[in-house]
């Protein structure tokens, strides 16, 4: 399917990691069912993800002197493309690869860097965020979690909803108040790293409608903190989280959270004695529809491996990769179900049926549709 849409330009050494990522895949995932494999980013798998960092595929972009593998945002471009569009579990290392640790090593102290990023490379330290809250949703600015400072540090109070993975990562970065009130938006905010054992944390999971848990609220009653729990400047977090989220909204699992299901049905298509004209005619749209979406996430990773932080370009991307990404499954629905004759396999149906299920979440994960809307309008100078 890659090589399908194989349009925009990747360096030649980046290139040549791909064909080494699909030898490991081929093994690794040989046993894994359709239905699994199609929870890719949101599949959580310690072992998986601690064999990929054996490799050095995991911090790839972070500096040798931290573990790192020292290498351009290509690399992990790559390297993320061949593991979405194979729907490899990285759920468990992918927060904090993705932006945890990019975040500590442009923000954090040495300290901080020196601790947490050996052990993000190694697969044995995982993240979670803390931003969404209970009457506030994609509103990050309304936030009222609190971080009072004290002699010792920091006292921690308030909730966190919808975190991701909160009940089996080591540590979150919460984006939380340090001064001021809600009523004074982005002012006030400030980014800390809460370790998850600490006493005086509660986290509760909440299931969902594929029956897994992913998703979690957290409590925090006076959450004692040390002073080195800050990442950055205090009164900073807003600058510091909106660069953070170009990092989440960019990348390829914003485009690729169907890819599974959709090379299922191809094959299901490939294997019947006649494909039908208006299932060609459907796989052409879908991928035309894919191709610049891809070119428009790799033009966002030519930006970050430049240096940038394009903010308002990912929120783009982001905004019509889910759009692409929930049409999928219900387009594909309407087309398996429209020839009641033609049983088709078993394993493409629970496949189908589980991402019918999770793919109202795209528009809510990292920002929902209107946020996002909100963001390109301002960056466009309409708002």
């Amino acid at each position: 399917m890659i090589e399908a849409l194989a349009l925009g330009t990747i360096p030649a050494s980046a290139e040549s990691l791909r064909p080494k990522v699909r030898a490991f895949l081929d093994e690794a995932l040989a046993d894994r069912p359709t239905d699994r494999l199609a929870r890719s980013w949101m599949g959580f798998d310690a072992e998986f993800s601690r064999a990929l960092a054996r490799h050095g595929w995991v911090g790839m972009t972070l500096p040798v002197q931290y573990g790192g593998g020292g290498r351009d945002a290509f690399h992990r471009f790559v390297l993320a493309e061949e593991l979405l569009a194979r729907g490899a579990p990285v759920s468990a290392h992918w927060i904090a690869d993705r932006q945890s640790g990019p975040l500590i090593l442009k923000y954090g102290t040495e300290t901080q860097r020196r601790f947490f990023l050996p052990k993000i490379c190694a697969g044995e330290l995982f993240f979670c965020i803390g931003m969404s809250e209970p009457q506030s949703g994609s509103d990050l600015a309304g936030l009222r979690t609190r971080a009072t400072r004290t002699a010792d540090g920091w006292v921690l109070q308030g909730q966190k909803l919808w975190t991701t993975n909160a009940h089996r990562a080591q540590h979150m970065i919460a984006l939380v108040r340090t001064h001021g009130g809600p009523e004074d938006r982005h002012a006030g905010l400030s980014q800390l790293i809460v370790d998850l054992s600490l006493p005086g944390i509660t986290v509760r999971t909440i299931g969902d409608l594929a029956g897994d848990a992913h998703f979690n609220e957290v409590f925090f009653d006076d959450v004692r903190l040390p002073h080195d729990a800050l990442v950055g400047e205090e009164g900073a977090g807003w600058a510091q989280v909106t660069a953070e989220l170009a990092y989440e909204r960019s990348g390829p699992e914003r485009v690729y959270g169907s890819l599974v299901l959709f090379d299922a049905w191809v094959e299901h298509l490939r294997r019947r004695p006649r494909a039908a004209e208006a299932d060609a005619a459907l796989a052409g749209r879908l991928l035309a529809h894919l191709a610049p979406l891809r070119e428009l996430s790799l033009a966002l990773t030519a930006r970050l491996a430049a240096g940038a932080s394009p903010v308002v370009e990912a929120a783009l991307v982001k905004d019509l990769g889910t759009e692409f990404e929930q049409a999928v499954p219900n387009l594909l629905a309407d087309a398996i179900y429209a020839a009641p004759g033609d049983e088709p396999p078993e394993m493409l149906l629970r496949t189908l049926h589980y991402v019918l299920q999770v793919c109202p979440t795209f528009s809510l994960r990292g920002g929902t549709r209107e946020i996002l809307r909100g963001v390109i309008a301002r960056g466009l100078g309409l708002r």
